[in-house]
């Protein structure tokens, strides 16, 4: 991050009340940085010596997005449209949010004066590939995305990319994982594979699959995903104009993550474990979701040190842990 001799950094976090987003923050919330937290809804900062303001704007908005940045030498760009990703295939506000606001913030972020261009650091996603061609991905395979949201998340990196090329700003694509794992917000709701099938179990439900639970997916638990962002915060320069791969690298079989879920809730609850099924697959399930997934993320690793710490079991009992506070896992 570009530091001062007048003043700490200012990093702003885009799509802070998120799931990711306010993991991010937490993970910055000890920093010695000055923060800013930018959502759609009110969010409250986490204790720590960073000092924290927050801003409350719609960011499709682009004059609402210039004074959202403006100053920072940071920025993390972590929003979501309604919906998830499935909704970017019917809802035609999907596309001004996956790719619109990117389109706006490199041209509306100026550097401070003498201050080399903002560091603008994108959660993408792993997915943007299109049907992994290969186990395990690591970064070097062509993108043939297939669903408009993987059409949409490439387009905005590509967006970024190519701004840092023409000097405008310092961007890093990061494409994440399945990323799972308890709140680190109020209101921050987890809408993944893990913390669906979590919610099932604690209302006594059966977890059904699509598959035979042989597919695969590469899982990493959100406190990791969001010092993956601290890491490329850390150590920009090799990072720089490209885009990275995150994952821990096991892929993960998911008809084991489920009975793996099924024990962890009947663990706390007392109750008998629910059963793990495999069910017919709706007429709107796309191809991805038939296919494996393992990553290798050694080159990010390699340029940042980081790596994942979160074991699977350990990130699914704080996952259970987390939604059972909440009204049965109900939100």
């Amino acid at each position: 991050m570009q530091d001062t001799p007048t003043a700490d950094p200012l990093v702003t976090v885009l799509g802070a009340s998120g799931f990711v987003g306010s993991a991010v923050v937490r993970a910055l919330a000890d920093r010695p940085v000055r923060l800013r937290l930018v959502a759609r809804r009110p969010t409250a900062p986490p204790p720590g010596r960073a000092a924290a303001e927050v801003v409350t704007a719609d960011l499709t908005d682009r004059a609402a997005l210039a004074e959202a940045v403006a100053g920072s030498d940071a920025v993390v760009h972590l929003l979501l449209g309604d919906g998830g990703w499935r909704a970017a295939e019917t809802d035609p506000g999907a596309e001004r949010v996956n790719v619109g606001v990117m389109r706006d913030l490199v041209e509306v972020l100026r550097p401070r004066a003498g201050a080399a261009p903002p560091l603008v650091v994108y959660g993408g996603a792993a997915s943007q590939v299109g049907v992994p061609p290969r186990e395990p991905l690591d970064g070097t395979e062509p993108d043939r995305p297939r669903t408009a949201y993987d059409r949409q998340k490439l387009a905005a990196e590509r967006t970024l990319l190519q701004a840092t090329a023409d000097g405008r700003v310092r961007g890093i694509g990061l494409r994440l994982p399945t990323v799972f794992g308890e709140s680190a917000a109020a209101g921050a709701a987890d809408r993944g594979v893990v913390s669906a099938m979590v919610r099932r179990a604690l209302l006594g439900q059966a977890l059904t699959m699509w598959h035979d639970g042989t597919v695969r997916r590469d899982l990493v638990h959100v406190a990791d995903v969001a010092e993956a962002f601290t890491a490329a915060l850390d150590h920009p320069e090799p990072l720089v104009g490209d885009r990275w791969l995150i994952g821990a690298g096991r892929g993960d079989a998911l008809g084991e993550v489920f009975r793996l879920v099924a024990r962890t809730v009947a663990d706390t609850t007392g109750a008998a474990p629910v059963a793990v099924e495999a069910v017919a697959p709706p007429p709107h399930a796309p191809t991805t979701d038939f296919e494996s997934v393992t990553i290798d993320s050694s080159p990010f690793r390699a340029a940042t040190g980081w790596q994942p710490r979160t074991s699977l079991a350990e990130g699914v009992r704080r996952t259970v842990a987390g939604l059972a506070r909440q009204d049965g896992g109900q939100r």
